[in-house]
C-alpha cells in the first residue's frame, strides 16, 4: 500500500466519495467562515493579525486545491468520480465549469487583493477588493459542494 492510498480509501461523510474529497469538501465549506473570521479582524482595527490571517489562510487554501488536484488526477479524473452519480454527464460538466470559472477569477483577485495589501490600505480599493474576493470565495464553495452533491450524492 503507498502512502497516497489512504487518500481514495472510503469518506468520513457517508457517501461515494473518497477520504480526500470529504476532507476537501469540508474544509471548501469552512473557508467563507474563516475569510469572513479574518475580515471581522479588520474591521475590529487589528491589522496585524487579519493580514497574518488572511495570508495563511490563502496559503492553506493553495495547499488543499494542490491536494484535491492531485487526488482528482490520479483518482482517475472527472468522468472516473462521476460514474455512480445518476446526474447527466453534461450537467454536471456545465456546473464543474462554471465552478472552476469562479473560482480561476476569485484566486487572482485575492491574489492581487493579499499583494497589494500595503499599497491599498490608505484608499477604499482594498476593502471593495476583499469584498469581492469573499463573495468570490463564498461562491467557490457553494459551487464546490454543488459539484461534491453531483458526483457523490446524487
Amino acid at each position: 500500500m503507498s502512502t497516497m492510498d489512504y487518500m481514495f480509501q472510503q469518506g468520513f461523510l457517508n457517501t461515494r466519495a473518497p477520504f480526500f474529497m470529504d476532507f476537501v469538501t469540508l474544509i471548501v465549506a469552512v473557508l467563507p467562515l474563516l475569510v469572513a473570521g479574518a475580515i471581522l479582524l479588520a474591521k475590529r482595527k487589528n491589522y496585524k493579525l487579519h493580514a497574518y490571517t488572511q495570508t495563511f489562510i490563502y496559503a492553506f487554501s493553495v495547499l488543499v486545491v494542490s491536494y484535491f488536484e492531485f487526488g482528482v488526477r490520479y483518482g482517475g479524473g472527472f468522468n472516473y468520480f462521476l460514474e455512480g452519480s445518476s446526474i447527466e454527464h453534461n450537467y454536471a460538466f456545465v456546473v464543474l465549469m462554471f465552478h472552476i470559472a469562479i473560482a480561476i477569477v476569485t484566486f487572482i483577485i485575492w491574489t492581487v487583493t493579499i499583494t497589494m495589501a500595503k499599497k491599498q490600505l490608505s484608499t477604499n480599493t482594498h476593502k471593495k477588493a476583499g469584498v469581492i474576493t469573499f463573495v468570490g470565495v463564498l461562491l467557490t464553495s457553494m459551487t464546490g459542494i454543488w459539484v461534491y452533491l453531483l458526483l457523490f450524492i446524487y
